[in-house]
């Protein structure tokens, strides 16, 4: 992972948009005062990648990403990994409880080829959002969180430490930094393997246990019932096709039974209608009501139309009614004007009242008006006088004043003033009151001789009485005309309604000679069908046993012909003859029901009845005897039934009680489906123990190999063995390190009985030494060169290197060499080296400083110096 441009945003201690542009840089350093900013940076890249930095301490804390007095900020970063670029963005933001969380997250792959300033808007594709922008940096930059910050930003102080440290010392902190407390989750993870496969074991054998009935010779056996069924299934059609023969016998004898059955239900349900034997003498009684009625309808049609004829000669009462009204209203109208004018003549005289009081009221006014005059023209005297002086000119007069009147306090002006306004107020009144009565009389007035004008314009008034006399009449000779069409129409119905009862008995006549036809005719229909001997229905004829041809019709000896006909003796007549063309005599006249006579509906409905109940007789005779064929033929299946359920008994088949022949092929193929069913099943349970037996000996197999490695992991010396190992590792790949660093003067070595590190000098003639001896710089290479084999195991391809390392301690000799040593690891080698540091003296060694400020609106950065 190779960092190109960084963007911050309000992160941290930087409160406004800064840009880092690393795309120039190979070897640069971030300098500036403690406290200014200077590690912030390193912790933008690492929180743009990774949503957190370790010197926050909890993994995941983004709290310290904000100032307090911050509510949003971003950080954005482009990087190249693997040949790839992209880019990372994370922007966070303060809820309304204070809380820090992040709001946006986003990785995308960018197009290389696009301007560094323009990168975010090259978007090739988006790779991830939200919380899996996290996992997708790790795969991309191929470093986990922990390992990044051990690689990238490497802990120089630690392996200074580890470099000088005791040797028990150096294994508990090699164990921290190789992260060697994996092997103690393996260990753990081994017992929970080796508890899991017992478990996944027992399990397997309590499987095993339940199949114990999975055996070869369960199978054989089943193998050899499934046979067994088979040959049955095969041999069974031609009795399932027997019995299928007699239960066809059977519903041949229950349809013989139903027939009888049926004719003798029509035969008991035939019965005489009620009303048959009065229906001649209501049709007789019927007819004499209509021809009643009919003359009574006549006589007072008759008289109707007498009573109209009267009341037409009197003519139309609309002319008197009319003549009636008019009088009526000139009478109103006389009444009208004669209280108009008596109103009018009131109102005229009330005239002369209200024009008097008018006048007294102007009067009084005029007479008020004048008081309040001169009781104003007092108040001016009163209020001139104290402005005259004696022997000065008077100002109303002009003579000189020779003595000084003397006046009383006239009296308050306002309530003249008041007295004015009421005076005048009833002058008002009276004089609208005066106009009101003088606009009233004149209008009633003329209203008056409006209504007299009226009147005398009316034509002559009738003679009263003789009107009202015409009315009476004519009202009386409308009142018989009325009473004459009621009468009418009351007879009209009473006609109706007898000729309605005779129609009725009519129907009912009818309605009882068709149903003495539809009686009759069924009992034709049934009759036709019927052998007194019982041996015949619907034209199917028994042998003697009760056997049937294919056609219902059977010979002598009960089998049938071969075109279906009987035999000479296969049929009988009513009286047990046989008919001469082998049919049955139950058709002839003898055995028909009377013929019809209808001039007598209750003598032919007797008759009827009559012949049913001798009708009824045969038809018992004949349905006992259908019963027994029927009896005879259900014993025959019984027996068939039972000798085939015997057969299936024998070979495990249970069919359904009173089981049907395709009931019984149905249980014979369901048991022998189960049976395949069961063989199967036997094989696959036969299958599934061979595999519960090779699962359960696989479990008990890792689980040994679990509990062998739980142990080995328990084991103290492991940790030594493991922590050697490593250190023998590390020391190697330093010591190559080393030797680049220091011109092939120094090496790495382990003391082969004390293991601590000692120093090889190849410019002491090869001498071995404690690491101990070396001078500053040379513990700075000794240490940086184990930093970087620790990284190699980590991660073989580091793009970049951050070293935060306190350098302000070191006296100018060793500042030098590290200086150099810092010089030789970014010449030559396709990677970033940046240093976080404070000293000036190395920082000007640096070509690429970012000079790091902070003031009062937060840090700041500025790039000097000129990249290699």
């Amino acid at each position: 992972m190779r960092p190109l441009l960084l963007h911050l945003d309000h992160f941290g201690s930087f409160r406004e948009p800064v840009i880092v542009d690393f795309s120039d840089t190979e070897y640069f350093a971030l300098v500036g005062p403690t406290g200014a900013g200077k590690s912030t940076i390193i912790d933008a890249v690492c929180f743009a990648l990774y949503g957190t930095v370790p010197r926050w301490g909890r993994e995941g804390a983004v709290a310290h990403a904000l100032a307090p007095s911050v509510n949003a900020g971003k950080v954005a970063m482009v990087f190249d990994s693997d040949g790839r670029r992209y880019g990372v963005v994370r922007a966070m933001v303060r809820d309304a409880k204070g809380a820090v969380r992040t709001k946006e997250a986003r990785l995308d792959e960018l197009d290389p080829a696009a301007p560094l300033e323009q990168a975010f808007e090259a978007v090739l594709k988006p790779l991830a959002e939200g919380e899996g922008v996290t996992p997708e940096a790790q795969r991309v930059t191929g470093l986990e969180y922990r390992f990044f910050t051990q690689c990238v930003v490497l802990p120089q102080g630690r392996f200074a430490e580890f470099l000088h440290a005791a040797p028990r010392e150096r294994q508990d902190l090699l164990v921290q930094l190789l992260d060697a407390d994996v092997y103690e989750l393996i260990r753990q993870r081994a017992a929970r393997e080796e508890e899991s496969s017992r478990q996944e074991a027992s399990f397997a054998r309590d499987q095993l246990a339940k199949l114990t009935g999975a055996t070869e010779e369960a199978e054989r056996e089943l193998a050899e019932r499934l046979a067994a069924l088979r040959r049955l299934s095969e041999a069974i059609g031609s009795d399932l096709d027997l019995l299928r023969a007699r239960e066809a016998d059977i519903r041949r004898a229950e349809q013989e039974r139903a027939a009888v059955a049926e004719r003798q239900a029509v035969l008991a349900r035939l019965a005489m209608p009620e009303a048959v034997p009065t229906l001649a003498a209501a049709r007789r009684a019927a007819a004499a009501a209509v021809e009643r009625l009919a003359g009574e309808v006549a006589t007072l049609e008759a008289d109707e139309h007498e009573a109209f004829e009267a009341l037409a000669a009197l003519g139309d009462r609309g002319a008197p009614r009319a003549a009636l009204a008019a009088l009526d209203a000139r009478e109103r109208l006389a009444a009208d004007a004669a209280r108009t004018r008596g109103e009018s003549a009131e109102a005229a005289a009330a005239l002369e009242g209200l024009a008097a009081a008018a006048a007294a009221a102007e009067q009084a006014v005029a007479q008020v008006e004048e008081r309040r005059e001169r009781l104003r023209d007092a108040h001016a005297a009163a209020h001139l006088v104290h402005r005259l002086a004696v022997g000065e000119p008077c100002p109303v007069c002009h003579h000189p004043v020779t003595e000084l009147p003397l006046h009383q306090s006239p009296a308050d002006m306002r309530t003249a003033d008041r007295a004015l306004a009421q005076a005048r107020e009833r002058a008002q009144r009276a004089r609208a009151a005066h106009a009101k009565a003088e606009t009233s009389a004149s209008m009633l007035a003329r209203q008056a001789e409006r209504l007299e004008a009226e009147l005398a314009g009316l034509p002559a008034p009738g003679d009263r009485a003789e009107l009202e006399a015409r009315l009476a009449a004519i009202a009386k000779a409308d009142s018989v005309a009325g009473e004459a069409r009621a009468a009418v129409r009351a007879a009209r119905g009473r006609l109706q309604r007898a000729r309605d009862h005779a129609e009725q008995v009519e129907r009912q006549e009818a309605s009882a000679w068709q149903a003495l036809e539809s009686a009759r005719d069924r009992l034709l229909v049934s009759g036709g069908r019927l052998v007194t001997d019982g041996r015949l229905v619907a034209d199917g004829r028994s042998g003697p046993d009760g056997s049937f041809g294919p056609d219902g019709r059977s010979g002598s000896d009960g089998s049938s012909g071969s075109d279906g006909s009987s035999g000479s003796d296969g049929s009988s007549g009513s009286d047990g003859s046989s008919g001469s063309d082998g049919r049955s005599g139950a058709g002839r006249p003898d055995d028909a029901p009377p013929p019809l006579v209808r001039d007598d509906l209750h003598r032919a409905w007797s008759e009827l009845l009559s012949w049913r109940d001798r009708a009824a007789d045969a038809a018992r005779a004949v349905l006992a005897a259908c019963e027994e064929r029927l009896a005879e033929a259900r014993d025959r299946l019984a027996a068939d039934r039972r000798r085939l359920a015997e057969r299936l008994a024998e070979h495990g088949v249970t069919p359904p009680r009173d089981a049907s022949p395709d009931q019984l092929g149905a249980a014979v193929a369901g048991t022998l489906a189960r049976a395949e069913g069961a063989l199967d099943r036997l094989k696959e349970e036969r299958r599934r123990a061979a595999d519960l037996e090779n699962r359960a000996a696989m479990k008990e197999h890792e689980a040994k190999v679990a509990h062998e490695l739980a142990l080995r992991l328990r084991a103290n010396a492991f940790e030594r063995w493991l922590c050697a190992e490593a250190l023998a590792v590390l020391v190697a790949s330093a010591s190559e390190t080393l030797r680049e660093l220091s011109d092939g003067q120094y090496e790495l070595a382990l003391a082969d009985k004390t293991g601590d590190i000692e120093v090889i000098d190849h410019g002491e003639a090869g001498m071995r030494r404690s690491a101990r001896t070396l001078s500053g710089g040379e513990t700075f290479q000794a240490a940086l060169a184990l930093a970087l084999a620790l990284s190699g195991a980590v991660a073989r391809s580091l793009d970049s290197i951050f070293l935060d390392e306190g350098f302000g301690t070191l006296d100018p000799a060793t500042l030098d060499t590290v200086a150099t040593t810092l010089e030789r690891l970014a010449a030559g080698q396709d990677r970033m080296i940046g240093v976080v540091t404070h000293v000036p003296a190395l920082a000007e060694r640096v070509p690429v400083r970012f000079e790091v400020r902070r003031d009062g609106k937060g840090s700041h950065v500025h790039k000097t110096g000129i990249a290699l």
